[in-house]
């Protein structure tokens, strides 16, 4: 059996940073990385938008590694099968058995795939999470090819914008009402699918695919829509099925259950980070939730990796809970949608800059919303160009200053 000191599975963004704040740490031992992918870890967000619109090189989209993670070793195209928190120990898909001293989770999520069948000559089906599906799904795209995007989320959005601009034919199918409306609610849902229509996409909302056939799609209301590649982006899958034989001790029920430390099961040698994994911020209850915004993956590893370094060591972390101040972003046309805190929380939406209904019809305006549960700010989120992502960040400081507490 090869032995590593720590072991970190899931050599994307989390992982990386999660080696190099082990190092900053103080963890002078071996770091080991684990990847199921053969690329060295490389940013994902380009891949709906400037890697799919041609823009930039997919070697563009690797990270800087930073000089203190030089001697990690990368195992790199051979998955995690199975891991073993009890015993400590990683058995890899070519049957070898590797031990660890600690652990790092952060394999990330997958696309969630529809139940759908593929009929013979019918329209190509692709997602969008690996530099090979970025490229897959490029060389489909062109003047007046019909792309239908199922699910009207982040990565829905995105590619319908790319896909527009590539001259192709966008319909956006999805059973909400409102485009991105888990992230953004349904008001500032509404403005957004105005600006994406005024740019020539078009939405079936509040309507689910039944079929597929050779043209396109059937909706389950009877109608059809036409179309040559199907986008699928419905959302996400945690990758925890390595972590099964130990569900003992991992409650794998949404991802890795952690502590306010990020802790697996409160074991002192096993974090998680990243997408993976599931844990409650005192900013807004003891809920534990997953957030799967790029800025998450190194603020997790930034406290993880401290935590985890003090727990081999014997000794006491010192460290408040995990709080961090969730924020994303999402880049559509020349659109910008800039959020901080955690909107989908709220109970109400407030328009505290701009006119929602004046740009009906329009694809221009800044907007600002704000989200509230009682009377407390839990979240911002702005629409339009560099305007309104410094109105948002304007209400940074006053969302970091929300006391924790359980009124959420």
């Amino acid at each position: 059996m090869t032995s590593a000191g720590i072991a970190v599975v899931g050599a994307s963004l989390g992982g990386l940073r999660a080696a190099e704040q082990l190092r900053a740490a103080g963890w002078q031992g071996p770091i080991t990385m684990y990847g199921d992918e053969p690329h060295l870890p490389y940013n994902r967000p380009p891949l709906s938008k400037e890697v799919l619109a041609g823009e930039a090189p997919t070697t563009a989209t690797e990270l800087r590694r930073r000089p203190s993670v030089a001697d990690v070793e990368w195992r790199l195209g051979l998955a995690v099968e199975s891991a073993d928190l009890t015993a400590r120990t990683l058995t890899l898909a070519d049957g070898t058995v590797c031990g660890y001293e600690g652990l790092v989770a952060a394999t990330g999520v997958r696309p969630r795939r529809l139940p759908l069948s593929s009929p013979a000559g019918g329209p190509r089906r692709h997602v969008v999470r690996t530099l090979e599906d970025s490229e897959a799904l490029r060389a489909e795209l062109g003047d007046g090819v019909r792309v239908l995007v199922i699910g009207s989320g982040f990565i829905g959005c995105e590619v319908a914008a790319t896909a527009r601009k590539a001259g192709c034919a966008v319909t956006v199918v999805a059973p909400e009402a409102e485009p991105m409306m888990l992230a953004l609610g349904e008001e500032l849902g509404r403005v957004l699918r105005r600006r994406h229509e005024a740019r020539g996409v078009r939405f079936r909302m509040g309507r689910l695919v039944s079929h597929l056939h050779a043209e396109g799609a059937v909706l389950d209301d009877g109608s059809e829509c036409g179309a040559d590649v199907v986008v699928e982006a419905v959302g996400s899958v945690p990758n925890v099925e390595w972590l099964r034989a130990s569900e003992g001790v991992a409650d794998l029920t949404d991802g890795v259950l952690c502590d306010e430390h990020l802790r697996i099961g409160g074991l002192p040698y096993a974090v998680a980070v990243g997408d993976v994994a599931r844990f409650p911020n005192p900013r807004y209850g003891e809920v534990a939730r997953r957030v799967e915004h790029w800025s998450m993956a190194s603020e997790c590893a930034r406290h993880g990796a401290r935590v985890l370094v003090a727990g081999l060591a014997g000794g006491d972390h010192g460290l408040p809970p995990f709080d961090p101040l969730p924020s994303f972003w999402s880049d559509q046309f020349t659109l910008r949608v800039q959020s901080f805190g955690m909107p989908g929380v709220g109970e109400r939406a407030e328009l505290l800059e701009g006119d929602a209904d004046a740009d009906a019809g329009s694809a221009e305006g800044d907007v600002l919303y704000g989200y509230y549960a009682g009377e407390r700010m839990v979240g911002v989120v702005a629409l339009g160009g560099a305007r309104a992502v410094a109105l948002a960040g304007r209400y940074r400081g006053e969302l970091v200053g929300v006391p924790a507490g359980p009124w959420i």
